[in-house]
């Protein structure tokens, strides 16, 4: 507000103008200087910086190669007998001392991986199974010298690197290797590269390709995950060198160098930032500023003077201006001076008469707009700027129930219901102090005074560029939306209560899969995920329709789904079976929606499967029946035959099984005809089919088996048959079996010819006075 005032003089905008053409001619040169200098600056820190950068991948190559190819000349001094190697191991170890001063630690391991010797031997190392580390891996695999990928030591998880050299006995034989341990946080490599800095705050990093912080000059990092990685080292990753500037994580701009090494898959960082490699150029500026300051303190006063002396004149002007807007002065103001203040006089004298008919304008339009507003269907108040009422329209009367002439005067929140007038007070001065529309709904005092009326309230200021003439304020009745509006929600809450007893899991969910709405009943579904709103549904289940995964991009492309069968598998590891529908809900347009039903359709399928059993097993024996017997038969006729091993058709006829029935009762001939289904099952394979083909009868089938085989099992069976008693009321019952075997051969077409010459084989061993076996050959 002072600077506006400020401003608001003719003498102070010239002083302000001469001295910004100074000021800008001023800082014009200086950024034209600065900008060379900054630019030569730039080439001499880049090249500084690379120059560092190319210097330590160097030297740490050289260091690496260094020891690489010792330890590699000692390895190959160690050609011996394997077995030699392990007695002499530990000897062999203490002789290297010149390899001492080179690593953290060194190692012999033998062929298998296990360490055999170390230095120092505090490390108690030795014995430990080394034949997973990648090193020996690939030492002994590539049986080449090599330098391994970072990782950590079993000292203390210390982060290290191996260096290792295989070693061979006098045939070339590998039988271990030597070792050498290079800590990336020790003395021997990558500490004195690290605290290498570069002017004050300029550091070095040395990176592996693969995105692991080896050591960090300035935050003291070893081994740990690149972090923030920029373009510029990303690209070094993929072996890029070069400098340029940059900028890291925490957006500082910076030069960056990256060199890229040669004896192992790493690169050197030279960082320094920018801040302080152009700091020169900045010290130079400043330095100018200063000077350009003194000089603006010394010519501002002078300005300022001599324009106060040319614009008195212009002063004299704007107190007659400002007499004549008081009305103190009738007359025509007048001026003395330059032309220009002359011609401001004339224009003001002129702009005077026509606020005179503009303000006769005004009172006409005041009467059109509240003619105009008298015919609105809203409601529609005037306020003066202290909030007093000035008008309002018919509808507003009808709202409140007073007329203008009751409500003339009235502060505008004499009308608002009291349990909000408090609150829609502070409100409103809070939204018309920050100069923008009060919006809001709240109860007026309507006709009955134990019944207010709710109202949507939209205010808004009635002002020119110069003041706030006060306020107009719409107003609309909107009690029957509410009450709408409450229905509508006792609606909701009771589909809601309806979906929340139902015993179906019911989801809504969102195109991308983000449950909307779950009922109770969906925690079961999902996994006991009682807070299921907001998670994605795709992610907590997995659904399976005939071994196809569904997707809800799958969804989405369907059409509303009824009873669809599915596998469901949820967060806890449970699998169910579903009856799943799904309906579309604004599909295409904003806000679709998908909404899942899941019925369990467990029992369902217990109940198919156990029709399915029964359809194809005899209930008292759980054996195969007839028309299972018939359909497995015919399976392998249709099967090709081995001429060594044909498959065998088994019938077997219990002989004097009625009198069992009649004298020990039907429980006892059951009972018996389970333990004769048990005997049938334990004496042949697994892939035999084993079938009761009516009540006394029984089949079996023997792919592969070979008729000879079978004519032995065959007596193996009858023989269990009749050795199988049971006893009732002190009395023994048993019964015998005539068999009859026959082959299946490539001739076979019809079961019905193979099941009539294996019957025929029955009624032959009963002819010939039961319990035998008869083969009846293919014709």
């Amino acid at each position: 507000m002072l600077m506006s005032r400020w401003l608001g003089s003719l003498v102070n905008r010239a002083v302000l103008l001469v001295v910004g053409v100074v000021v800008l001619t001023a800082l014009l040169v200086a950024l034209i200087g600065s900008a060379l200098s900054r630019s030569e600056l730039e080439q001499q820190a880049e090249n500084q910086v690379t120059t560092i950068a190319q210097l330590v991948a160097s030297d740490l190559d050289e260091k690496l190669s260094k020891r690489l190819d010792a330890l590699n000349h000692v390895a190959q001094g160690f050609t011996m007998s394997e077995s030699a190697f392990a007695m002499r191991a530990k000897v062999l170890m203490r002789r290297q001392a010149a390899l001492q001063h080179l690593f953290d630690g060194l190692y012999l391991i033998d062929a298998k991986g296990k360490i055999i010797a170390e230095y120092p031997e505090a490390l108690n190392l030795t014995g430990m199974d080394a034949s997973s580390r990648s090193y020996f891996q690939q030492a002994s695999g590539q049986l080449t010298p090599l330098i391994s990928e970072p990782f950590r030591s079993n000292n203390e998880g210390k982060p290290a690197l191996m260096v290792a050299a295989p070693v061979f006995d006098h045939q070339q034989r590998f039988i271990g290797m030597l070792g050498g341990a290079i800590s990336l946080a020790g003395k021997h490599l990558i500490e004195e590269f690290s605290n290498i800095r570069i002017g004050k705050t300029g550091y070095l990093a040395i990176v592996a390709r693969n995105g692991t912080m080896l050591a960090h000059g300035r935050s003291g990092d070893v081994m740990r995950p690149l972090e923030g990685v920029t373009p510029m080292l990303r690209n070094a990753m993929d072996g890029y060198e070069g400098t340029a500037q940059s900028r890291n994580s925490a957006g500082e701009s910076i030069i960056l160098s990256v060199q890229q090494m040669s004896e192992v898959p790493w690169f050197v960082a030279a960082v320094w930032p920018a801040r302080e490699a152009y700091a020169p150029v900045t010290r130079m500026t400043d330095a100018f500023l200063w000077i350009l300051l003194a000089v603006l303190l010394l010519v501002v006063p002078l300005v300022l003077w001599r324009f106060r002396r040319l614009m008195a004149p212009l002063q004299e002007l704007g107190h007659q201006v400002h007499e004549r807007h008081l009305g103190v002065r009738s007359n025509p103001v007048g001026g003395s001076g330059g032309s220009e203040i002359r011609q401001v006089a004339d224009i003001f004298n002129m702009v005077m008469d026509e606020r005179d008919d503009v303000m006769s304008s005004l009172a006409e339009r005041e009467a059109f707009f509240r003619s105009l507003t008298r015919g609105a269907p809203i409601g529609i108040v005037q306020a003066d700027v202290l909030g007093r009422i000035e008008f309002v329209n018919p509808v507003f009367e009808s709202i409140i129930g007073l007329k203008l002439a009751e409500l003339g005067g009235k502060h505008l929140f004499d009308v608002v219901s009291d349990e909000d007038r408090s609150a829609v007070i502070g409100r409103w001065r809070q939204t018309l102090e920050q100069q923008e529309i009060f919006r809001d709904r709240f109860r007026l005092q309507g006709p009955s005074a134990d019944r207010p009326v709710w109202c949507q309230v939209m205010t808004a200021a009635l002002e020119t560029p110069e003041k706030v003439m006060g306020t107009i304020t719409v107003v609309r009745d909107i009690s029957h939306e509410l009450e709408v509006e409450e229905a509508l929600r006792d609606e909701q809450q009771r589909a809601e209560n309806i979906l929340g007893v139902m015993q179906d899991g019911v989801l809504m969910v969102d195109t991308s899969g983000v449950i909307r709405y779950a009922n109770h009943a969906a925690a079961h579904f999902l996994g006991d995920e009682e807070e299921a709103v907001d998670k994605n549904v795709f992610e907590l289940v997995d659904i399976d329709h005939e071994d196809q995964a569904l997707t809800h991009e799958w969804f989405l492309a369907r059409e509303d789904l009824d009873s669809l069968y599915v596998t469901l598998k949820n967060s806890s590891g449970d699998t169910l079976d579903v009856d799943l529908s799904m309906i579309h809900i604004r599909q295409g347009r904003q806000n679709e929606r998908l909404v899942f039903v899941f019925r369990d359709d467990a029992e369902r399928r217990r109940e198919e499967e156990r029709l399915s059993w029964e359809a194809t097993h005899d209930t008292l024996t759980h054996l195969l029946n007839r028309r299972a017997f018939n359909a497995s038969l015919n399976k392998c006729l249709n099967e090709p035959s081995r001429p060594d091993a044909r498959s065998v058709l088994m019938l077997i006829d219990l002989d004097h099984f009625k009198p069992v029935n009649d004298q020990g009762g039907h429980l006892l001939g059951d009972e018996m005809l389970r333990g004769l289904a048990v005997l049938f099952k334990d004496s042949v394979r697994q892939s035999d089919t084993v079938a009761r083909l009516g009540g006394d009868e029984f089949g079996i089938i023997l792919p592969a088996c070979g008729i000879e085989r079978a004519k032995t099992l065959a007596e193996r069976i009858r023989s269990g048959v009749e050795s199988l008693q049971l006893e009732q009321d002190g009395q023994m019952f048993g019964v015998t079996a005539s068999i009859g075997v026959t082959e299946l051969t490539p001739a076979d077409h019809d079961p019905k010819d193979v099941v009539v010459r294996a019957d025929e084989g029955t009624y032959i061993a009963k002819s010939k006075g039961r319990n035998r076996v008869v083969v009846v050959p293919a014709s």
